[in-house]
């Protein structure tokens, strides 16, 4: 699947177009059908422009948030994606927004995982919007190179869901939406920062296998094709 790269000088603008470019999808999905969704990715990166998208004119009570992956920790851990999102995005005009956590309280990770699953089913998928980022091994959302899961998490027949997935360096064992919940957003995008980012990139849509940089799952399977935002 072809993908389409947006540069921009810097993170500022790029949080700048891509808040105005997920604000016209979600209006878009609301005027269409009266309801919106969003899943989108944790790490410090998005932070800025979860800053910027929330304060943009969208009926925000029609809008459904949720995330790629998660922790297994609670909403108030330090590391946790859910407090990054409700410190950054759930903030200004969008706290009309709903918010479905992945994290659940349960005894054990796989526990959490089903629970999980059951809740995002209320969602309703296709995402309209799927925002992924990437790390330095070319690992997206929790499907990491070498992860417990991998394979699983990233074969189309696995059915829509959340699952879990360990992972050497990982830290806590995380929920990760199934590649085929993420697959066939209406737009697909893939947020990146740094030079070197751009070079794992280049990388991963080269030849190679997908297990090696999970990333290339996204890039030639997705449905739609993949906007790539990058800023230095």
């Amino acid at each position: 699947m072809a993908s389409t790269l947006h540069s921009f000088a810097s993170a500022a603008d790029l949080a700048d177009a891509l808040a105005d470019k997920v604000a016209n999808t979600l209006s878009a999905a609301i005027a269409a059908r009266g309801a919106a969704s969003i899943a989108v990715s944790g790490g410090s990166t998005p932070k800025v422009f979860f800053q910027v998208l929330s304060t943009r004119d969208i009926a925000w009570d029609k809008v459904t948030i949720t995330l790629v992956d998660e922790r297994f920790v609670p909403a108030d851990n330090a590391r946790s994606n859910h407090l990054l999102v409700d410190a950054n995005l759930l903030q200004n005009k969008a706290k009309a927004a709903r918010f479905v956590p992945l994290y659940q309280p349960a005894a054990s990770v796989e526990e959490a995982a089903k629970l999980a699953t059951a809740k995002s089913a209320e969602i309703g998928i296709p995402f309209d919007v799927v925002i992924l980022g990437m790390g330095g091994d070319g690992h997206t959302a929790s499907f990491f190179p070498g992860g417990s899961n991998l394979r699983l998490a990233l074969d189309p027949q696995t059915p829509r869901g959340i699952i879990t997935m360990d992972a050497e360096g990982a830290g806590e064992p995380r929920l990760t939406f199934t590649f085929s919940a993420l697959e066939d957003a209406k737009l697909l995008i893939l947020h990146i920062e740094g030079e070197g980012k751009k070079d794992v990139l280049a990388k991963a849509e080269g030849s190679g296998d997908e297990a090696e940089m999970p990333i290339r799952a996204v890039l030639r399977r997705a449905i739609s094709p993949v906007e790539i935002y990058w800023a230095p």
